[in-house]
C-alpha cells in the first residue's frame, strides 16, 4: 500500500466549487494544520534562512496560499523578528483570496489568483515556499515545479509537504471523521496523503529537474526541500 504516488482527484482542486463548500473546507484545514504542526517546518526554515543572509526585509511568495494562514503565521514571525516582509500570495482558486481577506482582515497580502505557470516571467521574489501544495501536481509537473522555484526565487525557496506512509494515512483517516470535519476534507485528506512523497520521491524528481536541494525529514511524516542561492551542495544535487 502507498509504494507509489497515487494521482486520484481532490475535490478542491476542481475550481467549480462554490465558495461557502470551499470556505469551510480550508477552515477545517487550517485546524488540521495547526494540530499536525505544519506551520513549524516553513518558520524555522525562515529563521535559518534570515539568519544566514543577516536580513532585514524580504519579498516572499506563498505558491498554494489557500486561505493565507500560513502567510498569518508568517507576517507574526516578520514582526517578531524585526524582518519586513513584502507578502504576495499565489493560488488558481477564484475562493482564495476572498476567504483569506475575510479570515485575516489585518493581514496586508497582495493575492495572485492565477496558475503558477502562467505567473509572469518578471514576478521574482527574495523567497518562495509552499507548504502541503506540491502533492497536488502529477511528477511531470512537480520537475517542471522546481526548476520554477529556483528561476523565481532570489535567495532561497522551500517545500514542505507530506510523506506517503500507511501510519499518516490511518491516523487522518480516523481523525477528520472523529472531529466531523467537511466532506471536502474527509475525502481530500487521505487522497493527498497517497499523492505525498517518500524521500526517493524527492532524490529522483530532483534529479530529473537538475536542480540543487537540501532534503529534510519534518516531524511528523513531512518532508521540507529547501533549495536556491541560500543552499550550497558541492559535487551532487542532493543531500
Amino acid at each position: 500500500m502507498l509504494h507509489t504516488r497515487i494521482f486520484a482527484p481532490e475535490i478542491m482542486d476542481d475550481t467549480n466549487q462554490d465558495f461557502i463548500a470551499f470556505s469551510a473546507a480550508l477552515a477545517d484545514l487550517e485546524r488540521i494544520n495547526r494540530l499536525t504542526l505544519a506551520y513549524r517546518p516553513t518558520l524555522r526554515w525562515l529563521d535559518r534562512l534570515a539568519q544566514g543572509l543577516s536580513a532585514d526585509s524580504l519579498t516572499v511568495l506563498d505558491v498554494g496560499a489557500g486561505g493565507g494562514d500560513m502567510l498569518a503565521q508568517v507576517a507574526a514571525w516578520g514582526a517578531r523578528r524585526g524582518v519586513r516582509l513584502e507578502l504576495t500570495a499565489l493560488d488558481r482558486s477564484p475562493h482564495a483570496a476572498a476567504h483569506a481577506r475575510a479570515r485575516h482582515p489585518d493581514l496586508t497580502v497582495r493575492w495572485i489568483t492565477a496558475d503558477l505557470f502562467a505567473l509572469d516571467a518578471a514576478e521574482n521574489f527574495d523567497v518562495v515556499f509552499c507548504s502541503l501544495f506540491a502533492h497536488h501536481l502529477k511528477d511531470e509537473a512537480v520537475v517542471r515545479f522546481l526548476r520554477w522555484l529556483n528561476a523565481r526565487a532570489r535567495r532561497g525557496w522551500l517545500i514542505n509537504d507530506l510523506h506517503r506512509h500507511p501510519v499518516p494515512w490511518a491516523a487522518v483517516w480516523a481523525g477528520v471523521r472523529l472531529l466531523r470535519m467537511h466532506p471536502m476534507v474527509v475525502h481530500d485528506s487521505t487522497v493527498s496523503i497517497a499523492r505525498g512523497f517518500s524521500r526517493a520521491d524527492w532524490q529522483d524528481l530532483l534529479s530529473r529537474a537538475g536542480v540543487a536541494a537540501e532534503i529534510a525529514w519534518a516531524f511528523p511524516f513531512r518532508w521540507t526541500v529547501a533549495g536556491g542561492a541560500c543552499v550550497a551542495l558541492p559535487d551532487g544535487l542532493t543531500a
